[in-house]
């Protein structure tokens, strides 16, 4: 598995991360454990997770189980250098995990240490903020986005709280590096002109949305991550599984995430389904596995990205590895710009 500099931070990563937010829901700890080995075979050791997980739906007495499991692997199969752990804390809203309430630098010592304990981990490669307490235009919310703050040097106060804790936790050596998630182009902006104003940490990466289906990331935010060398963390790159076909023709298979979130977060829409079968048809022609050729598309992009690829099932973890060895040919590349042009933005 070949391996990329995240961004700024001197931290090496697989150029596949592997998901873990079903962990504990929809697979036990034994399966997260022979996800984690599988993933470890083929060279991912860069794993994600948060405190919320696992999701499908989150639950308060579910709260921190993934990272739970992590930490018992970890315990059980020792030699914790060997991979390269993300976590996140909650932003403000989430009634499950302390009542909803937003990030502070208080709560992200306190988050920390949490999942330190559950990790079974003296420190934390790359520690993220979910998603900002002023809210953002990610999961659907783009339809109705208007800004909840209007007062910049509110926003400022907070976030230098937040790096001054960070640069905390970073000396006491309990994380190594922070990071964005669901984050906007100005947010980004702001982050890293006040960490480099007041001589604070950088954030060093940003995890959104990112997909054949979901493709906000390819204007502003693409300009950003190049320049400021911040590299995406692309979740749901299968689109919650709709990219595989699995639900193709708007059925729900038993036990798949759509059983127990019917519309996906928002992204069962009348045009999704002409758009899936655009791709899936695309696939087909040129003999790809449309995961694969999914998965590839985000390798393939002009910023610097890294997939997160989540599975229910070590067959369907098998498939998605390899797309790490897959290079898209610029006929594939062209087809999908057409179906883009077709299909912008169905959810």
């Amino acid at each position: 598995m070949e391996r990329v500099r995240l961004g700024h931070s001197g931290i090496d990563v697989s150029r596949l991360c592997l998901g873990t937010m079903t962990w504990g829901s929809q697979n036990t700890q034994a399966e997260g454990h022979a996800q984690a080995d599988m993933a470890m075979d083929h060279g991912v050791t860069f794993w994600d997770t948060a405190e919320m997980y696992p999701t499908n739906p989150v639950k308060a007495e579910t709260v921190g189980n993934t990272e739970t499991i992590i930490g018992t692997w970890l315990s059980q199969r020792g030699g914790r250098s060997r991979v390269q752990i993300a976590t996140k804390i909650s932003g403000a809203g989430q009634a499950a995990v302390r009542d909803g309430a937003p990030i502070t630098g208080a709560a992200l010592r306190a988050a920390v240490e949490d999942s330190l304990r559950r990790l079974q981990t003296d420190y934390i490669d790359l520690y993220q903020l979910h998603w900002p307490n002023r809210g953002s235009y990610h999961f659907r919310q783009a339809w109705r986005f208007a800004p909840r703050v209007t007062d910049r040097s509110e926003v400022e106060a907070h976030m230098l709280d937040v790096l001054h804790t960070a640069a905390d936790l970073i000396d006491q050596g309990k994380i190594r590096a922070i990071g964005l998630s669901n984050e906007s182009t100005w947010g980004a902006a702001l982050w890293l002109h006040l960490a480099q104003t007041h001589g604070l940490p950088r954030m060093m990466s940003v995890q959104n949305e990112y997909s054949l289906l979901c493709r906000q990331f390819d204007t502003d935010w693409c300009e950003l991550s190049t320049l400021e060398d911040m590299p995406l963390l692309a979740f749901s790159p299968l689109a919650a599984g709709l990219l595989s076909g699995k639900y193709a023709g708007d059925v729900v298979p038993e036990g798949t995430r759509r059983s127990f979130t019917p519309d996906l977060g928002g992204r069962i829409t009348p045009q999704v389904f002409p758009a899936v079968a655009a791709y899936l048809g695309i696939a087909a022609t040129h003999g790809l596995d449309p995961c694969q050729m999914a998965i590839a598309f985000c390798l393939s992009r002009p910023f610097p990205c890294i997939p997160i690829i989540g599975a229910t099932s070590l067959g369907q973890l098998a498939v998605n590895l390899k797309a790490a060895d897959l290079s898209l040919s610029e006929s594939v590349l062209a087809d999908i710009a057409i179906a883009h042009r077709l299909h912008p933005m169905p959810y």
